[in-house]
């Protein structure tokens, strides 16, 4: 077993080496075209496929990175996007050792049934499908090997593709973003702190009944396999031809589960994408849908309440347009060495991203605009005006706010939901409390040992 690991690490270090080269050749292709005005397209989507192929911890780094307005070039970050996070399975052989080396040689004893093919791929690893002994459905994420490794090795490519792009283009300075990103994924490869996450979501939504989070089995889970509760539903997407009544119930549940946790206890969930979400009806598998499985906890944030408080401050400022509250707003976020031409600048985007919660009407998320090129518009917009002002660095708190923005907003769109934005962000503020806040914070990672 030993020889089959070590084997397995020289094939991935291979791989690695060769991502590398072909990293590199363009990043110097892409240093040529920006320089000489040449390059764009092809190149962006050539370094897709690049990193397409290897779909490890890199290419969802890189998807992370994408999503802050012109941290890459635009074609870069729209080819980055547009990956899918699935990587090529193990195989059934493969997960029979990676489980006997987390749970024991006798670890089959221990399920009633294994579906030894998975269910799901993603960058970091796999789910498969079981039961208990005693019946119960289960979800076994198991991590790829060599996964530490591997983040590091990505980690250092992402650095590099960074430091170029930030000598050839300085109006968005993403180095504390960078670091950010490299905190939460190598989060993401500990398995009993996602199993920690799951818990506390269970505490914040546990009065909110439209949203469900999977128990999680202690003792079929280790640091590389995580075992939860099997939440049955439906992909998000198969609604899209739904009634509206139908696809905004679904939307309203998105949207609790995102700001409600935020709101009481200032932890958001930082990668809500489609396939995140599973959706359950109210009556069995043919009733109306009811509600939204939220399936994975790799990804979460905790924020000190003090910047809950600069969120909450920001969107009052700008309903009442007060310039001071929205400067002194952007500097609790972590922003420093702002001017009034910066701070005009950064604003386009805080009101694209908190638009919909100013506005007091029924719309979309974003009025007349499609799912792919949500933000898009005014990401280019942002990056003209900073070439033009001055650069600002991304504080590393900016991060995942902005991604799930957007990932919550090309939600919305998919399901063209159409909802009081405002008034659902209102209910989520009710007796809003900095202190309350920051003891519920307290008490609750306190509870699940965070």
């Amino acid at each position: 077993m030993k020889d089959n690991e070590e084997n397995r690490f020289s094939a991935r270090a291979a791989r690695y080496l060769a991502i590398g080269a072909q990293a590199g050749g363009f990043a110097a292709r892409m240093a040529g075209g920006r320089l000489f005005g040449e390059g764009g397209d092809g190149d962006a989507l050539a370094l897709a496929r690049a990193l397409g192929g290897l779909k490890g911890p890199l290419m969802k780094a890189a998807q992370l990175i994408a999503t802050i307005p012109e941290a890459l070039p635009a074609d870069y970050a729209a080819a980055l996007a547009s990956l899918q996070s699935e990587a090529p399975p193990m195989g059934a052989g493969f997960v029979r050792r990676r489980m006997a080396a987390e749970l024991g040689p006798n670890w089959r004893e221990r399920f009633g049934a294994f579906d030894l093919h998975p269910t799901a791929a993603a960058s970091l690893g796999q789910v498969h499908r079981a039961t208990t002994p005693e019946g119960e459905d289960l979800a076994c994420k198991l991590q790829y090997p060599d996964m530490a490794s591997a983040v590091e090795a990505d980690l250092a490519q992402l650095d590099l593709a960074l430091a170029l792009h930030r000598r050839i283009d300085s109006a968005i300075d993403a180095r504390e973003a960078a670091q950010e990103v490299a905190e939460r994924l190598r989060e993401e490869l500990d398995y009993f702190r996602e199993a920690k996450h799951a818990r506390l979501y269970r505490i914040m939504l546990a009065d909110s009944p439209e949203v469900r989070v999977p128990g999680v089995f202690d003792g079929l889970s280790t640091g590389r396999l995580l075992t939860l509760e099997w939440l049955e539903g439906e992909k998000l997407l198969s609604l899209v031809e739904a009634p509206e009544e139908h696809r905004n119930t679904i939307a309203k549940a998105i949207f609790a589960a995102w700001w409600r946790p935020f709101a009481h206890y200032g932890v958001i969930h930082g990668d809500p994408h489609l396939g995140n979400y599973t959706v359950f009806r109210g009556d069995g598998a043919h009733g109306e849908p009811a509600g939204i499985n939220l399936l994975d906890y790799g990804c979460v944030r905790i924020f000190p309440p003090s910047f809950v408080g600069g969120v909450i401050q920001l969107y009052r400022a700008l309903r009442a347009d007060n310039r001071d509250q929205i400067a002194h707003a952007y500097e609790s976020w972590g922003f420093r060495g702002l001017n009034s031409d910066r701070i005009e600048t950064l604003t386009i985007w805080a009101r694209f991203i908190l638009g919909p919660l100013l506005e007091d009407r029924v719309r979309t998320i974003a009025d007349g605009v499609k799912a792919g090129a949500y933000g898009r518009r005014e990401a280019a917009q942002v990056h003209a005006q900073l070439r033009e002002k001055g650069s600002v660095q991304i504080p590393r708190e900016f991060v995942f706010m902005d991604r799930a923005a957007i990932g919550l907003g090309g939600a919305f769109l998919h399901l063209s939901a159409r909802l009081n934005f405002h008034r659902l962000f209102e209910e989520a503020l009710a007796d809003f409390d900095l202190d309350a806040v920051a003891a519920r914070q307290q008490a609750a990672l306190e509870q699940v040992g965070l």
